[in-house]
């Protein structure tokens, strides 16, 4: 018979054989960062490091705590949702028009969302020649999260990540919506923008719409911009090394990131338009010369009356 020393040696082999239970990515990400696992404090007697400290970068592990859900968000204003009793064909430009992979669902109002509906169950119900009988958005719906905007955002992540939904509301004191976050926004929090298939990553920074005006990526050389236009587009007071980019002249004269749809006047005269942007970045603009803001004013004014 084996002694009880030899009896506990063999059954700490074999729980050492056991391999431990390993938590999820995210889970190991967020760990990362509690209390007491940080930099070790310098011995006793070691000198400090005098020198200035790195600047902060903008993206890290670090944001999974520091942010909140409502500072990733989309705002409500800019979000793409359908009712439920939009038709097929209707539903299919929706797709088509914004590229998106999934939308929310609502009843009367964005604040009455439903769920969520998938291009991909939506091609494979009724798409690829099938017609998948009488057209019922119901029957596609999928469950929606839904977050405070207090909420960390390495809390959502995980949570998504349990519940396998890539996409959440935000929901009001109140109950109701108050914006949009999917996983892509709350990873890009980490390690930058994820560019899909759907991002322009082509060496065109800008095309002309028509004579005087321009559709710009926001990652337009600022420098290239002006040698194709003639402008001078410096800001007055401001140091010209601190701007190298159409979408960082724009923020800085803005002060922050504008939305969707707002125009910008430049000290040139010239109209910046934000046609694409999300909470954090500026994607795309329009921008539109002094000379072509005059001729369309001088196209919509009326027409002089005749006497007589």
């Amino acid at each position: 018979m084996d002694s009880p020393s030899e009896g506990s040696s063999a059954a700490q082999s074999a729980r050492d054989l056991d391999p431990p239970e390993q938590p999820g990515f995210f889970s190991r990400l967020f760990s990362a960062l509690t209390p007491g696992e940080s930099d070790p404090t310098p011995a006793s007697g070691s000198v400090p490091d005098l020198k200035a400290p790195a600047p902060q970068a903008a993206f890290g592990i670090s944001n999974l705590r520091r942010l909140r859900v409502d500072d990733v968000a989309i705002p409500k204003a800019e979000i793409t949702a359908v009712p439920v009793e939009i038709g097929k064909e209707a539903l299919v430009e929706v797709f088509r028009e914004h590229g998106f992979s999934r939308l929310p669902v609502y009843k009367g109002t964005l604040d009455k969302p439903l769920g969520l509906v998938l291009l991909k169950d939506l091609a494979l119900t009724y798409g690829f020649g099938n017609a998948g009988g009488r057209f019922s958005l119901r029957k596609l719906l999928r469950p929606v999260l839904y977050a405070p905007p207090s909420m960390p955002v390495g809390v959502l992540l995980q949570k998504m990540q349990k519940e396998r939904v890539h996409m959440a509301l935000v929901i009001d004191e109140y109950g109701g919506v108050d914006g949009l976050v999917t996983i892509e926004d709350l990873i890009e929090t980490v390690i930058g923008e994820i560019e899909d298939e759907h991002d322009d990553t082509s060496d065109t920074y800008w095309q002309a719409e028509k004579p005087g005006i321009y559709t710009a990526l926001a990652r337009t050389p600022l420098d290239e911009f002006e040698a194709e236009t003639g402008l001078d587009l410096s800001v007055e007071g401001e140091d010209e090394e601190e701007v190298d980019t159409l979408g960082g002249l724009v923020f800085l004269m803005c002060g922050r990131v504008p939305a969707r749809g707002e125009v910008i006047r430049h000290e040139s005269g010239a109209d910046f338009e934000v046609i694409d942007a999300d909470p954090r970045r500026i994607k795309r603009l329009r921008v539109r010369l002094p000379g072509s803001i005059a001729a369309v004013s001088t196209a919509l004014a009326p027409a002089p009356q005749k006497d007589g």
